[in-house]
C-alpha cells in the first residue's frame, strides 16, 4: 500500500461510446472513498477531480493507471479531439490500461449497433484486432454489462499493492474469471434434477432451459462476489445474459434456443451426449421438496 510519503499513482478515466454504466456501478463501490483516496485522480467522469476533460483532451499530462469505458470509435471526438488521439497518448505512460466493462473489451452493445465501426480496445468480440495491439501486455480486460464494481476494485488493489495479476487468453483476471457464473448459484440443485422455473423472479427453479440462463457457459464471479453484497441476477429470478463473453449480446436473451427440444448450447466441460443422458436420467426422478414453493405463502383459516 502507498505511504502518504510516496507518490500516489496517477489514475485517468477516459470515455468511448458509453451508456456511462460502468461509472455509476463503479461509484457504487462501499470502499470507494477509501480506494480513491490512495491515487491523484486526473480525471474520472460524474466527481469533480483535478483536471476538466478540456484539459485532459489537450494530451499534455501523463498517467499510471488509465481506465477505458465504451467501445472504441476511430471518429469519436471528445472536445474536438479524436478520442483514437487521447487514447494513444496516455497509454504511451500508463503502466495499466483497464478496459471497464464489456464494450472497451471485446465491443458489447455498442458494437451490435454499429459492427463495422466499434470495437474492445485489444478485441473485436473474440478477435484480437483492436487499436491497443502496440501496447497489449499492459491491458486488462474487465467485461460485464456493467462491470461489477467490486472486480474494479480488487484490480485496483492489487495495482496499489504491487502484486502481479495473472489474465487470462481475453486478458481477464484469472482470480476473478476462472469460474462461471453458475457456481455458486443457489439454483444449481434446480438444474442438477432439471426443475426448471416457470417465470422471472420467482426463488424456485432453474431458469437455464426455459429462461434463457447462460450462467452454466459464462466466465464471471457474480454469485461468488454478489452486487452490493447482497445479490446477483439469478438470485432475483433474473437469467444470466453472458454478459462477460465475446458473444454478448446474443439475440433473445431470454430464450434458450432449442432443436427439438435439445438446447443448442450445453454447459462448458461436458458433451452434448452426455448432458443429454444425464438430463434424462435426472427427469426420471421426482423430488418432492424441490417442487414445491420453497416459502408457503399460505396462511391457516
Amino acid at each position: 500500500m502507498h505511504s502518504k510519503q510516496e507518490t500516489k499513482p496517477k489514475l485517468l478515466w477516459l470515455q468511448g461510446v458509453t451508456c456511462n454504466g460502468n461509472t455509476h456501478s463503479f461509484l457504487n463501490l462501499p470502499s470507494l472513498p477509501l480506494l480513491l483516496s490512495q491515487f491523484e485522480l486526473l480525471y474520472l467522469p460524474s466527481i469533480e477531480t483535478k483536471y476538466t476533460l478540456e484539459e485532459i483532451s489537450k494530451c499534455k499530462l501523463s498517467c499510471d493507471i488509465l481506465i477505458f469505458e465504451g467501445a472504441f470509435d476511430p471518429q469519436l471526438k471528445r472536445n474536438d479531439v479524436l478520442m483514437s488521439e487521447m487514447l494513444n497518448h496516455y497509454a504511451q505512460s500508463a503502466k495499466y490500461i483497464i478496459a471497464a466493462g464489456s464494450c472497451a473489451s471485446f465491443g458489447g452493445m455498442f458494437k451490435a449497433s454499429a459492427p463495422q465501426r466499434n470495437s474492445g480496445l485489444l478485441f473485436n468480440e473474440a478477435d484480437k484486432t483492436g487499436p491497443m495491439l502496440h501496447v497489449d501486455n499492459h491491458v486488462i480486460n474487465l467485461s460485464g454489462c456493467p462491470i461489477h464494481p467490486e472486480w474494479l476494485g480488487y484490480t485496483l488493489n492489487m495495482i496499489l499493492n504491487n502484486q502481479k495479476i495473472a489474465v487470462d487468453e481475453l486478458h481477464r483476471p484469472v482470480e476473478l474469471y476462472s469460474t462461471l457464473a453458475h457456481h455458486g448459484c443457489t439454483r444449481n440443485e434446480y438444474f442438477e434434477w432439471k426443475i426448471d422455473a416457470k417465470g422471472f423472479g420467482l426463488k424456485e427453479g432453474c431458469l437455464f432451459y426455459e429462461q434463457g440462463c447462460r450462467g452454466p457457459m459464462t466466465h464471471a464471479s457474480c454469485n461468488k462476489i454478489l452486487w452490493n453484497e447482497v445479490s446477483s441476477k439469478t438470485r432475483s429470478g433474473t437469467p444470466c445474459f453472458g454478459c462477460t463473453e465475446p458473444t454478448f449480446p446474443r439475440e433473445n436473451l431470454f430464450h434458450t434456443k432449442t432443436n427439438m427440444s435439445i438446447p443448442e448450447d450445453v454447459p462448458l466441460g461436458i458433451s452434448k451426449r452426455s448432458y443429454l443422458t444425464m438430463a434424462g436420467i435426472a427427469k426420471t426422478f421426482h423430488i418432492k421438496r424441490l417442487e414445491g414453493k420453497l416459502i408457503d405463502y399460505k396462511t391457516t383459516p
